[in-house]
């Protein structure tokens, strides 16, 4: 197959990515809306229910990395295979599980698959499109169809869980697993055996997974503020710690090469990634939880208030690609953060007991909902640009991981200030227990427009504005400018 082609394999290819990517960012907001039903039949404590979500959360973010070395190692084929074939299998015994204890576990089993599938997802393109403006059309393709997902996810699980019952949010999308097995087996080509296979960093796999999985299980659950918190999150950050000295001096072939942050491109988009993601992730939770708490919103009614902002999403996912090809990646990441702090701004502004819809959640909500979402390709686009066709996988595996775990961080970190801005309100003002939770949920947004803005910043600084075989081409349109971003100065021989 011609890799840099649009011919029907590599339309096949797009197909099988947006696939991935679409049940397992799906996954993320369908299940939460059934929660409820599943606490009454299953027999959930208040404190156990949150690991329904948990578990997935902590075994996806702490594997997405290994994930990503597993897919240079042993190849495309056989990791979307077993990774999309572990999710689909894990989904359809969650819909059949007659007891919590085998939920969480089918849970945990769905995150793994979802980290062995999500770097894949994210692979698949940058190996096959490789003509840099078409790559940028197909990865917006791919962030818009993931946006669909996130958007639907709400919606979708509440007229499941009223109408058919709670299974059926777990049903839902294995149809689409089996099919994208089967197309994948026949589509995908294997490894070559002329490749020299690189070892897998077995040691360095389980330092960095039980490092991560320690912080993120720390920050979750921050609020509780008790030993095994603080443990939690000691253990995580020395096993990291050991982890880069492993990679640094113990390790032959390490899991991942520290010197891949040596190029600009990798090190700058995985920062903007990492507040990108610390910002806006928590923005639908905490939304359905303000239509829900201070407005008195159903869940399926709160699912359909973010029903437009969804849409806002997609049509950002959908104009990022050409956004990215006009103005360069450096310029199309600056001004989406720029437009998604403008919008979470808007709603810390204007959301409050007494104001509407429309105006405090809707209107902003379309600003940073398209602004947030038309963010992620340029920094995809610039995060996996010039790096070796070799740690491919390793690049969108470790880009994944700073997305994931940043969501997971924002959300416990946002709603630990949103509870404590609430709780100051309530005491200062005698139990005023809705104009408490608003207070909240302004500063929450408030500190996720920052999030947003300090992204913008950093990437107008640091983000190369243009890179060799790597910048968005637009030659076709001004045949005498050579490589590089329309209107923006080329590098240098020497910066390049």
């Amino acid at each position: 197959m011609n890799r840099g082609a649009a011919g029907p394999e590599a339309v096949l290819l797009l197909a099988l990515a947006c696939a991935g990517s679409f049940v397992v960012i799906l996954d993320a907001t369908i299940v939460s809306v059934a929660l409820p039903a599943i606490r009454v039949e299953l027999g959930f404590t208040d404190t156990t229910l949150p690991w329904v979500v948990n578990a997935y959360t902590l075994a996806f973010a702490g594997c997405l990395l290994l994930g990503g070395r597993l897919s240079d190692v042993y190849g495309q084929r056989r990791m979307f295979v077993l990774g999309m074939g572990l999710f689909t299998l894990a989904r359809t015994v969650g819909g059949l599980v007659s007891s919590a204890e085998l939920l969480l576990a089918a849970r945990a089993v769905q995150g793994i698959g979802g980290a062995l599938l999500m770097p894949v997802t994210l692979s698949l393109l940058t190996t096959t499109f490789t003509e840099p403006a078409q790559r940028a059309r197909m990865l917006g393709t791919w962030s818009a169809v993931g946006a669909a997902g996130a958007a639907a996810g709400p919606v979708i699980g509440g007229l499941l869980t009223e109408w058919a019952g709670w299974r059926w949010v777990f049903f839902i999308s294995v149809p689409i697993g089996v099919l994208a097995v089967v197309v994948a087996r026949a589509v995908l080509p294997p490894r070559s055996d002329d490749v020299p296979r690189p070892r897998l960093d077995a040691l360095g796999a389980v330092l960095v997974t039980a490092g991560l999985v320690g912080i993120v299980y720390a920050v979750m659950h921050a609020a509780e503020a008790d030993a095994s918190v603080w443990s939690s999150l000691l253990a995580g950050v020395v096993l990291l710690g050991v982890f880069l000295v492993h990679q640094a001096r113990w390790s032959r072939e390490p899991l991942v090469p520290l010197g891949i942050f040596r190029l600009r491109s990798v090190s700058s988009g995985n920062v903007v990634m990492l507040l990108l993601g610390l910002g806006f992730f928590a923005s639908p939770i905490l939304l359905s939880l303000y239509l829900q708490d201070v407005h008195g919103y159903s869940p399926l009614h709160a699912g359909l208030g973010y029903l437009p902002i969804g849409v806002a999403q997609f049509a950002g996912a959908q104009f990022a690609g050409p956004l990215s090809v006009r103005l360069g990646v450096r310029r199309a990441a600056v001004l989406s953060c720029l437009l998604g702090a403008a919008g979470l701004a808007g709603v810390a502004l204007l959301i409050g007991v007494h104001a509407s819809y429309v105006t405090s959640v809707m209107l902003p909500g379309l600003v940073f909902g398209f602004g947030t979402t038309a963010a992620f390709t340029p920094i995809t686009v610039g995060a996996t640009s010039g790096v070796p066709p070799h740690q491919n996988g390793l690049a969108a595996g470790l880009l994944n991981t700073v997305r994931q775990t940043s969501g997971a961080i924002g959300l416990a970190v946002l709603s630990v200030l949103s509870a404590a801005v609430a709780a100051s309100w309530r005491a200062a003002h005698f139990g005023d227990d809705l104009n408490a939770l608003a207070h909240g949920y302004t500063a929450a947004f408030a500190a996720s427009a920052a999030c947003l803005a300090i992204a913008g910043i950093i990437a107008a600084v640091a983000m190369p504005g243009a890179q060799r075989g790597a910048g968005i081409s637009v030659s076709a349109r001004n045949p005498g400018q050579r490589s590089g971003m329309p209107r923006e100065r080329q590098p240098s021989r020497r910066s390049r």
